[in-house]
């Protein structure tokens, strides 16, 4: 391991160790090892969301493996390359979220333990011992996770084949909730204090979400898109986020667009128009309010809700809509 004077790492070094092994191969020879043409090379190291390097030795016995992993994939036939490609795609998309997600949330805790031991252990002890101590059972976490959460996107598209639907399409009622006046907000906070903000935000609504067994499709730093399978759990969503954040006097005010119908689930997202009625009508709500649209308020039974039509207004996209108040009885 590389350190300079003093005893402190070079950079580097740390990113090193987690990878495990050094550079050893340029792009044309992973290739040649690999079986691959070197456009295809590329094309998967594109599609895991990594730049290109040229002709510098760049790529490591373990880049070569998981290129091999993809190749007798294809090899066995229950894959063409295209569809390999949009699956490297989905997992560099999303690692490179959680890595960045990751080493966010270990850096204070970094911090914390460097401050130890009068000093005596620097940043790059405390997160050299974070990587060795906690690799693996990260890893062990991570694979547990993606098999649960693969059980449920499997027993929904069995759901869907049961109905005899197009498994690509699903009726869902589509929730939108956002910040009220972030950018000024944002412009009276510090740095951290924003930070914080967002990642309370964004923690508080995927427990309501979970808790109404939804799903955060997205969540884009002062706002969340989430599905329900159906509009009333919809609706208790919406009123949990309210709840939780916009009745909290530590928290900014919230809103909450609501809206049904046919979506198209593809790449791990959500698209149709509910999709963006439901963006559309935050703007429409009052704050910590709930707002939706004529199909949703079908669906909320009689009995239990009180659903009000407001005037006609110009939605963009849309054109003029009469967006609806809603509440409980």
């Amino acid at each position: 391991m590389k350190q300079s004077e003093g005893g402190a790492e070079q950079p580097g070094s740390l990113s090193r160790r987690v990878l495990g092994h050094d550079p050893v191969y340029t792009a044309s020879e992973v290739a040649a090892e690999t079986g691959v043409s070197i456009e295809q090379a590329r094309r998967l190291w594109r599609s895991l969301g990594f730049p290109e390097y040229g002709a510098d030795t760049a790529f490591t016995t373990a880049d070569a493996e998981a290129v091999s992993v993809i190749v007798d994939m294809v090899g066995s036939g229950l894959v063409d390359f295209d569809l390999a490609v949009n699956l490297t795609r989905a997992i560099g998309q999303t690692m490179a979220r959680l890595a960045d997600w990751e080493t966010t949330a270990l850096l204070p805790r970094i911090e914390e333990l460097a401050g130890t031991d009068a000093g005596t252990e620097t940043r790059g002890d405390a997160a050299r011992r974070m990587v060795e101590e906690l690799g693996g059972p990260f890893e062990e976490l991570l694979v547990y996770v993606w098999r649960r959460h693969l059980a449920a996107s499997i027993a929904r598209v069995e759901a869907l084949s049961a109905k005899e639907e197009d498994l690509h399409t699903t009726q869902l009622t589509v929730g939108f909730a956002d910040i009220v006046s972030f950018t000024a907000l944002s412009n009276e906070l510090s740095e951290d204090r924003i930070g914080d903000l967002v990642e309370l935000f964004e923690s508080r609504c995927a427990d309501v979400v979970a808790a109404q067994r939804g799903r955060i499709i997205k969540s884009i730093g002062d706002s969340v898109l989430f599905v329900n399978d159906d509009a009333v759990a919809g609706y208790d969503t919406a009123e949990g986020i309210i709840n939780v954040i916009g009745r909290d006097p530590r928290m900014p005010d919230v809103r909450v667009g609501l809206a049904s119908g046919l979506v198209v689930m593809r790449l791990g997202d959500v698209f149709g128009p509910p999709v963006n009625m439901a963006a559309r009508l935050t703007a429409v709500a009052r704050r910590n309010r709930i707002i939706i649209d004529a199909r949703t308020a079908e669906l909320l039974p009689d009995e239990e809700f009180e659903t009000r039509r407001l005037p006609a207004r110009p939605v963009r996209g849309f054109g003029l809509i009469e967006p609806v108040a809603v509440r409980r009885h």
